[in-house]
């Protein structure tokens, strides 16, 4: 038998296998399909400080070996999910986070700090692709500056697990990568989706109502494994790999790229059970690879 655990900046892991904010909901949806305990962990969807209504229709499209979201961080506020939908995931047997959004620092800050007392929450993944509305809406992952100052601020207000999810919207995601990690980020997950479109050739309009939005999937897989790599050789803290994985295989190839643990995102909207299916995989490949401890291969890759 293979062991798949994995430690993750001081959490224990049962397997690499997360999913990934917004397309799993907040687990429950998916309880139907399979059995929430035994993933590694599960990032519920994006959570603001306040209800909001995302983007309107349409908001999702299909493209090639991909999709296009535009979804808006639809949610109803983190006081919702605290008394609400908490009770319902916190006696679970896995690792949940909580992705937190925002569009000033501030809200950021109140956000967190409100997840912080929630026993059963280990940790939260903050994204910081999110427009900054003080700044003109430049998304706040998109510069050192602004990166690293929302992750102070969050640092002092929150004391469990802090993973900061990076935009792979920027020249060099190096730099932004150490500059989170300085300010006290647990770990990394990286990337995000691309910002993206998709045109009706009869119609001559937009597919999305937002006209652009975010590309995920295993055509964004190359360009996700690259950045692992890099920001892999750059920080000391652990990275969450996430773009494209479709596939045991996939998964495999992330961790010798750095990665110590990976997110499972639009796969999910393609097959609901594609993790169970990942981690029997994954098993069979270690086996027939001859590996014992999974966390083995991270960033084991051979030049």
């Amino acid at each position: 038998m293979v062991n798949l655990e994995i430690n993750f900046a001081g959490l224990k892991f049962k397997n690499p296998i997360l999913t990934a904010s917004g397309t799993f909901g907040y687990g429950t949806e998916f309880a139907d399909f399979i059995d929430l305990n035994l993933l590694g962990g599960f990032i519920v969807k994006g959570t603001t400080l306040n209800y909001r209504e995302g983007n309107p229709y349409p908001r999702m499209a299909e493209t090639a070996s991909g999709m296009l979201n535009a979804v808006g961080l639809q949610n109803k506020g983190v006081k919702y999910f605290c008394e609400n939908i908490y009770p319902e995931i916190k006696d679970l047997k896995t690792n949940i986070f909580v992705n937190v959004s925002g569009s000033t620092i501030e809200d950021y800050v109140a956000t967190a700090e409100m997840i912080n007392n929630l026993e059963n929450i280990p940790g939260i993944e903050l994204n910081i692709s999110c427009p900054n509305v003080k700044e003109g809406g430049m998304a706040f992952g998109t510069s050192c500056t602004s990166a690293a100052q929302v992750v102070k601020e969050v640092r002092k207000v929150y004391k469990k697990h802090l993973m900061v999810k990076l935009s792979p919207n920027v020249t060099d995601i190096v730099s932004i990568a150490q500059a989170v990690e300085s300010e006290g980020a647990d770990s990394i997950s990286l990337i995000n989706t691309f910002l993206g479109m998709a045109i009706d050739a009869k119609t001559r309009k937009p597919k999305l109502s937002t006209i652009t939005g975010g590309l995920s999937g295993p055509a964004i897989k190359p360009i996700a494994l690259r950045m692992v790599w890099q920001v892999s050789k750059a920080v000391k803290i652990p990275i969450c790999g996430l773009g494209g994985i479709m596939n045991a295989e996939d998964v495999i190839e992330f961790m010798l790229a750095g990665a110590s643990c990976v997110q499972i995102g639009t796969a999910n909207f393609i097959d609901p059970d594609i993790t169970i299916k990942i981690i029997n995989d994954l098993q069979v490949f270690c086996e027939n690879q001859k590996i014992k401890n999974i966390d083995e291969i991270i960033g084991g890759l051979r030049l």
